[in-house]
């Protein structure tokens, strides 16, 4: 194994050959990202310290195969260091958990195609990171509907599209985006193209100024792409988006607000704590706050774990299109993102007026502004009235459908 280093305070930068265990290397980014969350927040600046000294540890490419460069890492351990990042930056566990969704994609619907596969190579080499354009127009957060289409243009590929929203878009190496396979196909009939920096323009639609995740910059955009046919993926989207897509970034989203979560309990442990020690033992009137937020964020880890577990099982069954998983991985964004909600507020609550302050080593200002995002991030509302829907027509004999 080599290590080498730029200048004192630098994240170590590792080589191929690294030994050094992936929840090592998250803990050493969590605390580059832990040092400069305050002023990510504070200015809504990317977190470019925090993303350099993840590619400087090559968690770029974790899960990647080791056949194609990557650390081949499970999903599992992908979680946990989304859930590290996110104890200390929440900003920086989010765009992590979307490009590693978006590499999922690559990985589990691009093997076997040239392009992706030396694309794949490309990333772990040089550590790039992808970012995500799935929403566009006026359809918001819904990701089986597209509006622009792949158009050809001799032997290039053309893609001009309107995006609600790229997180960090303009600090992307690349840009994976849904849309329409033709002109003259449905909003529904969709693919997967990646488009690397060299491949695109973009044009800035709308800003970014919101309460909390202020550091992935979800800028809207113009996306003005050309490239080659095989920059599309073979798979149809709807394939993807069922198998990988769906069930990827609930887990590892859910892992993100569970490190969130996290943050907030510890720093309502650590008020009860002093609290006590200043009062002679007497536990503070926050106590029981504290014991239900340590409660919760027991059982929202466990939720992902099972959502992990049901992942592993889908697959091997070759289940992962069928009702049930899709209403059980579906729900689990629904239900994480509800419950990190209510830890963070009963940890807020535990420190009382020192966890409401924005000042103090007691705060939980900036864990709950940004686990605010997390049932609004692609709604609820949306998500549970779409698989209402869904349940609807699947109990409904075909001859009625109509």
């Amino acid at each position: 194994m080599t290590i080498q280093t730029t200048r004192p305070g630098d994240a170590p930068v590792l080589d191929r050959a690294t030994s050094i265990e992936p929840g090592l290397r998250a803990l050493i980014v969590a605390g580059i990202a832990a040092a400069h969350a305050e002023a990510v927040d504070r200015d809504g600046r990317f977190p470019a310290e925090a993303i350099e000294a993840a590619k400087a540890q090559r968690l770029m490419g974790l899960t990647v195969p080791v056949a194609l460069g990557g650390e081949g890492a499970s999903l599992a351990t992908a979680a946990d260091v989304c859930y590290a990042l996110g104890r200390a930056c929440a900003s920086t566990a989010m765009i992590y958990a979307m490009h590693l969704t978006k590499v999922a994609c690559i990985v589990g619907h691009g093997i076997g195609q040239t392009w992706q596969e030396a694309l794949l190579e490309r990333l772990c080499r040089e550590q790039l990171l992808l970012a995500s354009s799935t929403t566009e127009g006026q359809g918001g957060g819904n990701l089986r509907s597209s509006a622009a289409a792949i158009e050809r243009d001799g032997e290039a590929i053309i893609l001009d599209r309107a995006a609600t929203v790229i997180s960090y878009g303009a600090e992307a190496d690349g840009v994976v985006t849904t849309a329409r396979r033709a002109p003259d196909a449905a909003a529904s009939d969709q693919v997967l193209a990646v488009f690397l920096k060299e491949d695109y323009a973009l044009e800035r639609l709308s800003g970014w100024e919101t309460l909390g995740m202020r550091g992935t910059r979800s800028f809207g955009f113009r996306l003005r792409a050309r490239g080659r046919p095989e920059q599309v993926l073979a798979v149809a989207y709807p394939t993807i988006h069922a198998e990988t897509m769906t069930p990827v970034s609930h887990i590892l989203w859910s892992s993100a607000w569970a490190g969130i979560a996290a943050g907030a309990v510890e720093r309502a442990q650590a008020f009860v704590r002093q609290a006590a020690r200043g009062a002679g033992g007497q536990m503070p009137p926050g106590d029981a706050q504290y014991g239900k937020a340590a409660s919760s964020l027991r059982t929202l880890r466990g939720m992902i774990a099972q959502g992990l577990d049901r992942y592993a099982a889908a697959g091997e069954a070759r289940a992962l299109g069928s009702l049930d998983f899709q209403t059980a991985i579906t729900m689990l964004k629904v239900e994480t993102s509800e419950l990190a909600l209510a830890t963070v507020s009963s940890a807020m609550r535990a420190c009382g007026l020192a966890g409401y302050r924005q000042d103090g080593p007691f705060s939980i200002g900036r864990a709950l502004r940004d686990i605010l995002s997390a049932p609004i991030m692609i709604h609820n509302d949306r998500i549970t009235a779409n698989l209402a829907g869904t349940s609807l027509l699947a109990t409904v004999p075909a001859s009625l459908r109509d």
